[in-house]
Parts: structure tokens; C-alpha cells; sequence
């Protein structure tokens, strides 16, 4: 309910004249029409909690027959849904299986399963991997994670690092608050951290949601301020530590019921939820809808693709990592899988760095620079990552320089980084350090600028005590393009071991 201001006494204060100008309302022309997804999901059972993959393509929803918690499947092909079914694989039971989330990439499936006599207490997570199979048999996360308290409602980071979920246990700030655990090196998960004040209250909290920008929290609560007992709220993640203030989501899609899960789809603006509508099928069915724009996540695009050797050609399990170039932040970091396939979202309005890396190969960089009106694509960059062996160069797409100047630009350190840590791990490999530009100006200026950029990208790696013994550099002007652009991201310095 809403919160009442305290009683008291005011003066009435002298006559004030405002000038100000009125900014028209996000919501004044916003119209909430949810659309009921059809015969193809929704049943004269009960459906609830939808999960997506990256794509849209995929959709795994929880069913409720009787008292039996089931999780059921659709495809979307030619613009329509594919008629409902059980996953394929050992996941479903007898017992109750709900609150689901699929992974960006359709591979890893972390639920809520209750009752189960492994179970640490009354509802614990479990997660299941996609096989040629089906899902495999489900794994307890284990104690680290689950209590003998209540823990559901999971939800994956884009990039699997991070799982979100809500828990009734001890430490927190009230009945149930939402936590994050975070996949160890070990592929276990860590001990949860509470989401801290910001987002949890003295309330119950739960039904998180992290949309793919990674950034973007969802999530109901009864203790912030609202409409009715329950309500949807949004926090943006600062760091990994602190969350922005809570903020509800407001009227229409808030009212003075109470309010369940809220999912948004890459593209930001479809959302989707759990209605007993005017047309339900049969109790609860799932719905979409369009979200107002001033409560809408980044829209996501994404990478996908495979690592390679050069020269073998066979696939390589490696890590992926995108960096937000203007501030040098990890915004993610994946593994591909064992066969090197890999998928990386990309949040519009940022310039990110891409790096590929694996031991005792030369690290792979790319970089994406996507306006919030991008297109919307699929950018698919498969990866031929060459072994360090005498001979052997790369591109580096991520040193920057101003228009015919040579000093190098911020953006630049985190790829220079990188370059340095793979000659702190390799210190027999001496490297050369060639320098190119464009063809606009006079060769004997092009000369002089690559050979400068080429020696800017030296005097780094020497600062950072790189041995002189194992740097050379050399400008080759324009006679040696190594990028078909002609901007100035396309002239960047090549390595030579």
C-alpha cells in the first residue's frame, strides 16, 4: 500500500509564483495491452515463470497439473510458438520442479526443486546441462548455495558468472531477500552474498530476473513502497557490490494486487508474466507485453561463434572476454565450450573490446561499437587463435590513437594489458611490433606516424618492465594495410613473434 506521510502541522506558507516548463510523461501515451501467447502455451492448467534464450527462440515455462510441477518447452518458428511439451531428458519428476531459468545460450538449466530427499531443506537449486540426449539428471548446487531454509527463484547472468536467487536464510534484512552466488574457477559456486539494502528490505524480496545487458535486476518486493502488497521493481547494478536505489515500476503494471515475476526479452521492450487475464485459458497463463521506455534495460545484441586453431582447425575451450573500452571494466567473462563454441551479449551504446584467450596461444582481439539504434543482428566471429611459435603475428584491434597523432588513447590499456601478461607467461618470446596507417598524406609522413605508434606501443610494454632485450618495433606507413577501414580504429599496430 501506499505510504502515509506522518501527521503534523504545517504553516501556510506566503503566495509563490513557479515558472517552469512540463516535460510530457514517460507514461502519457503508453498503452498496457497484454497479449495472451495462445493455445500453443497456455492450458486449463497453470503456466508460469517463462525463461528465454538469448535468441527467442526457445522458451521453458513451468506447468502445474493438479499439484505436479512440470517444465515444458516451445520453439518460435515462422513467428508463432510450437505447441507446449515436456523437456526432453530426466529433469521432471514426480515431485515438484518450478521457478526455471535457461541460460543466454540454451545450455544450462538452474531450477528450484522441492522436496527432493537430497535436498537441504524444503526448496533447494538444482541444475541440469543440455546433452544430444536431453537434460541431464539434476545436481544439487550443494550446501555452499542451498540451506535448510527456503532457496528459488533462480536467474543466470548473461555470461553464467553470476546466479541470483531468492532465500528465506539467515543474514539478510528480512523474511526473504535476494543473493548472488558466483561460479568459482572450480566450476562450484561460491558462498552467497546478500544484495544489500538497496535492493532488500525488511520485506520479502524474490523472483529475481538479470536481464542480458547484465546490469538490469527485476524483482518483487512487499517492503519497498507501492501499489498494493506486492509490486515489481528495477535496480541497476553499480559493481559487483552495490545496486542503484529500487525503482518501482509503476501503474498500470503494478496494482493493488500483488505482482509476480517479470521477464524482458534482448531486444528490452517485450516484457512477459503470469496473468489470470479476462481471456485465460485456465487460471494463470503467460502473457506479453510492451514495457513503458523509461523502465526498459539496455537492448542486447550478441556474438557467437567458435575458437580454433590455426592450423589444425579443431575447436579450442577458451575464455572470452569483453571489456567496456571508455572505463577498462570486465563486463563479462565466459568459457567457451569444450568444443570452442561461444556466446557473448553485447548491451547497445558501448564501445567494448574483445579478447579471446588460451595458453600458449596469441590472444585474439576484436572490437564492437554499437549505438543504441544498431541493428538488430547476430554478429558471428568464429576464431583462429595461432600458437606462439617464431613467425607467428596478430592484429591488435584495440590501440587507439587521434587523428594523425601517435599518443595512445585510455581505451587502448586494456588490450595493452594483455599484451603485457602474455609475455610476463611466455618470457622466452620476443616480439616485433609493427606499425601501420592508411593511405591519406604523404608516404613520408605515414613513415614517420607508424614508426611513432609502433614505438608509443614499446615505451608501454617497457614501462610496465617488459625487458627491452625482447621489443623491436618498425613502421610500414601505408604499403603494408592490415584493415579494410580507413577510420582510425583501423590503424592499429601488428605483432610479430
Amino acid at each position: 500500500m501506499p505510504r502515509a506521510s506522518k501527521p503534523g502541522i504545517t504553516a501556510r506558507p506566503p503566495l509563490v509564483l513557479l515558472l517552469s516548463t512540463k516535460k510530457k510523461h514517460p507514461s502519457k501515451d503508453y498503452v498496457f495491452a497484454p497479449q495472451n501467447l495462445g493455445d500453443s502455451i497456455n492450458s486449463d492448467a497453470l503456466e508460469y515463470f517463462p525463461s528465454f534464450t538469448i535468441d527467442g527462440s526457445k522458451m521453458i515455462f513451468t506447468r502445474r497439473i493438479a499439484s505436479d510441477e512440470d517444465f515444458y518447452e516451445s520453439n518460435f518458428v515462422n513467428g508463432k510458438w510450437s505447441k507446449a511439451a515436456p523437456i526432453g531428458g530426466n529433469v521432471n519428476t514426480n515431485l515438484n520442479e518450478g521457478a526455471q531459468n535457461i541460460s543466454q545460450d540454451g545450455q544450462l538449466l538452474i531450477f528450484t526443486g522441492c522436496n527432493y530427499p537430497e535436498g537441504e531443506g524444503s526448496c533447494d537449486l538444482y541444475f541440469s546441462v543440455k546433452t544430444k540426449n536431453g537434460w541431464s539428471d539434476p545436481q544439487n548446487l550443494g550446501p555452499d548455495v542451498n540451506t535448510d531454509f527456503w532457496e528459488s527463484s533462480p536467474s543466470l547472468s548473461p555470461d553464467k558468472r553470476d546466479l541470483y536467487f531468492a532465500s528465506s536464510r539467515a543474514g539478510g534484512f528480512g523474511g526473504r531477500d535476494i543473493w548472488v552466488t558466483r561460479r568459482l574457477p572450480t566450476g562450484k559456486w561460491s558462498r552467497p552474498e546478500n544484495l544489500g539494502e538497496s535492493v532488500n528490505t525488511p520485506g520479502d524480496e524474490s523472483c529475481p530476473f538479470m536481464h542480458a545487458d547484465n546490469e538490469t535486476l527485476y524483482f518483487n518486493s512487499n517492503g519497498q513502497p507501492g501499489f498494493g502488497m506486492t509490486d515489481l521493481f528495477y535496480s541497476k547494478k553499480v559493481n559487483d557490490s552495490s545496486w542503484s536505489v529500487a525503482k518501482n515500476l509503476g501503474y498500470p503494471v503494478n496494482t493493488i494486487d500483488d505482482q509476480g515475476s517479470l521477464i524482458v526479452a534482448a531486444d528490452g521492450k517485450t516484457a512477459y508474466y503470469a496473468s489470470d487475464g479476462t481471456d485465460t485459458k485456465g487460471g494463470l497463463d503467460i502473457y506479453s507485453f510492451q514495457l513503458r521506455e523509461d523502465i526498459r534495460p539496455l537492448r542486447t545484441l550478441w556474438v557467437k561463434g567458435k575458437v580454433f586453431d590455426k592450423k589444425t582447425q579443431e575447436g579450442l575451450p577458451s575464455a572470452v572476454e569483453l571489456t567496456d573500452l571508455k572505463n577498462g571494466h570486465l563486463i563479462s567473462r565466459i568459457q567457451t565450450d569444450e568444443e570452442g563454441n561461444y556466446l557473448v551479449t553485447l548491451p547497445t551504446g558501448k564501445d567494448y573490446g574483445f579478447n579471446v584467450n588460451r595458453k600458449n596461444y596469441l590472444f585474439y582481439s576484436d572490437h564492437f561499437s554499437l549505438s543504441p539504434n544498431n541493428p538488430d543482428s547476430v554478429f558471428t566471429v568464429n576464431i583462429p587463435l595461432q600458437p606462439i611459435e617464431k613467425g607467428a603475428n596478430i592484429v591488435l584491434k584495440n590501440i587507439f590513437f587521434e587523428t594523425g597523432k601517435f599518443e595512445l588513447q585510455n581505451e587502448s590499456r586494456s588490450e595493452l594489458d594483455k599484451l603485457v601478461a602474455l609475455l610476463q607467461e611466455n618470457p622466452n618470446v620476443k616480439i616485433q611490433i609493427n606499425g601501420h596507417t592508411d593511405n591519406i598524406g604523404t608516404e613520408k609522413d605515414n613513415q614517420v606516424l607508424s614508426t611513432n605508434r609502433a614505438k608509443s606501443v614499446v615505451d608501454y610494454l617497457l614501462n610496465r618492465a617488459i625487458s627491452s632485450q625482447r621489443l623491436t618495433y618498425k613502421g610500414f606507413g601505408s604499403t603494408k594495410p592490415v584493415a579494410d577501414t580507413l577510420t582510425e580504429k583501423g590503424k592499429m599496430p601488428q605483432q610479430e613473434n
